[in-house]
């Protein structure tokens, strides 16, 4: 059984390391600030919850544990909100994303 756990545990955390690497990518590659946003926040919720849990199953039940997931819960709360107020501010102070070319094939009713 511990072996399951460890095998799990580790996918998490390299799956939370792959995330946050690919949204660190994504910061620097990205062309403006709302897709920049879009990668931080991405990084900001799956890979650090992924790398939490995997923590938790390294650390089995514990006091240690119960600290790890209100930190999750936490972050589960607090990183989509600080996100949706940047972008928000962002708006309301001028910063409009690029404008995006619509194929010529597409209907109308799909169109921004």
């Amino acid at each position: 059984m511990q072996l399951w756990l460890d095998i799990l545990s580790w996918i998490l955390l390299s799956g939370g390391g792959l995330f946050v690497l690919i949204g660190g990518i994504g910061i620097i590659r990205l062309p403006d600030l709302y897709t920049r946003m879009h990668a931080a926040s991405l990084t900001d919720t799956m890979g650090t919850v992924m790398i939490l849990l995997g923590i938790m199953l390294q650390a089995g039940l514990s006091l240690a544990s119960v600290k790890l997931a209100a930190i999750a819960v936490f972050l589960l709360l607090t990183g989509p909100t600080a996100t949706y107020a940047l972008a928000n501010a962002a708006m309301l102070a001028g910063r409009h994303p690029k404008d995006v070319e619509m194929p010529p094939d597409l209907p109308e009713d799909l169109r921004l």
